[in-house]
């Protein structure tokens, strides 16, 4: 839903002062920590009034969030053909003229390329094609019609001895109407951290199914007519639907990829996402078989891997793949794969997490990767939760995996279990008994046998500890 500009002011008069001052300062660009100490507060009291002040104002994600206050909307999409969006960035401009910041800027630049066409599922022009061109973003409109430009994000960087101040825009390449903008603001310490930590923020900002592209995307999407819809534009679709993980929002995933290769089979983005999503229903108890589940997701899974072997998604699934067939040092080539093509995707590393808790690896190399996954995405999707409870559990945490847990997806078989079982193992036994009972009647379908063939659950240490809660709990 459109929100004009006193229907914004209405919504925004829900806010108290101080979630009304945590916000804007939030959209401003600042950090938990800088909001923290400008308002006297502690920065986990910062993620408590966000997380309020989302659910006031109806957004999800710091995008929406920051349309309040600088009278953009995400909404301002241009239309997308049948193939995916193809993103130009233009090398960062340096406002300083001391040399090192301007190699500073076109490393960044070529690094945020370079990454956003490895993990974010769309095609980029090469660093070096817009270095040559030598235009500004105002003059691109020939050159970007010729590559075939549906938006370009511009920068511009200024640095002293003390701070980086960065501000990022994405346009459409077609109008320049401005569809998002951000601004960075870091200390100067160790600047090759700093170029890292950059990249990685603009990374999450832009990738995946919560990211900027395919928020702007699946908006123009909705206002297509049904009979137009392309490849790319069920796919956006079916992002939305997966990230719901329930039986019903998997099975429209499946459904949604499934017709977007109808029409592309050469998408490998859309057979590493069919992948997931059969991945889900093996070990969720959502399909009638669990051995046709796996087969589906091994198909998905070559598919991918033969049109784009750099996958990182690909290879995420692939580990547990392996582990339904016992091949557990495939396992862990296929982990290290995953994390070399993903490791500034805050999306790969919550599965990582997930698949080194249970099936390859410990808790303890689990939590990192979970911890790494949530800075980056300060912002999580509910089902990164959920893979965090699962990892707190298998670590011993129960209470920890509660309270993650409850932020999670309460129509997911998965997460009700590892509750039951949480509570299960904390003598919690009457709150064990009537989640079991909840998930038992609203999925008959799921068993924690199932679950633990189908996702599967390799690592003894992590069987042993959910059969003996699930025993507990009244479960097996």
């Amino acid at each position: 839903m459109l929100l004009n500009d006193t229907s914004k002011a209405q919504t925004l008069d829900a806010l108290s002062g101080r979630e009304r001052a945590v916000a804007e300062k939030f959209a401003a660009g600042m950090t938990y920590r800088e909001i923290g100490e400008a308002l006297f507060i502690a920065p986990t009291t910062v993620r408590t009034h966000l997380a309020t002040i989302y659910e006031k104002l109806g957004v999800r994600t710091k995008i929406e969030l920051a349309a309040y206050f600088a009278g953009a909307s995400s909404a301002q999409a241009p239309s997308l053909s049948g193939a995916p969006p193809v993103l130009a960035i233009f090398p960062i401009e340096c406002l300083n003229s001391e040399e090192r910041w301007r190699r500073f800027a076109d490393g960044l630049s070529s690094d945020i390329t370079i990454d956003l066409a490895r993990y974010a599922g769309l095609p980029v022009i090469a660093f070096h094609t817009m270095k040559s061109l030598n235009s500004k973003p105002a003059d691109f409109a020939a050159d970007g019609k010729a590559l075939g430009v549906t938006y370009i994000m511009s920068g511009q960087l200024r640095a002293d001895d003390q701070r980086i101040r960065l501000t990022i825009e994405l346009a459409d390449a077609g109008n320049g109407v401005s569809l998002w903008r951000e601004r960075y603001d870091r200390p100067v310490e160790d600047i090759f951290t700093l170029q890292d930590s950059l990249t990685e923020s603009i990374i999450n900002v832009f990738a995946g199914s919560y990211g900027t592209l395919a928020t702007v995307g699946r908006n123009a999407v909705r206002r297509k007519p049904p009979a137009s819809l392309r490849a790319y534009d069920y796919y956006l679709l079916a992002l939305e639907q997966h990230t719901t993980f329930s039986h019903a929002g998997n099975a429209e995933a499946i459904r949604l990829f499934s017709r977007a290769l109808e029409l592309d089979p050469t998408f490998a983005n859309g057979w590493a996402e069919l992948a997931y999503a059969y991945s889900i229903e093996a070990c969720n108890g959502f399909g009638d078989d669990v051995l046709t589940s796996i087969e589906n997701w091994r198909t998905a899974v070559e598919n991918a891997l033969r049109l784009d072997p750099t996958d990182s998604c690909a290879y995420a699934c692939l580990v547990n793949l392996r582990a339904c067939f016992g091949d557990l040092e495939g396992a862990e080539r296929a982990h290290r794969r995953a994390f070399e093509y993903g490791s500034h995707h805050a999306g790969i590393l919550t599965l990582l997490a997930g698949g080194r808790a249970l099936v390859v690896g410990d808790p303890s190399e689990a939590i990192p990767l979970i911890e790494r996954a949530m800075r980056l995405n300060p912002l999580a999707p509910p089902w990164y939760f959920g893979m965090q409870g699962r990892i707190l559990f298998a670590a011993g945490k129960h209470r920890e995996a509660i309270a993650a847990l409850r932020r999670s997806s309460p129509e997911s078989p998965d997460v009700l279990m590892f509750l039951a079982l949480s509570h299960a193992a904390l003598g919690e036994t009457g709150e064990a008994a009537r989640i079991a009972a909840r998930l038992n009647a609203e999925f008959p379908g799921f068993s924690v046998e199932r679950f633990i063939a189908g996702y599967p659950v390799t690592n003894r240490d992590a069987l042993l500890a959910i059969r003996h809660a699930a025993e507990l709990a009244k479960l097996l």
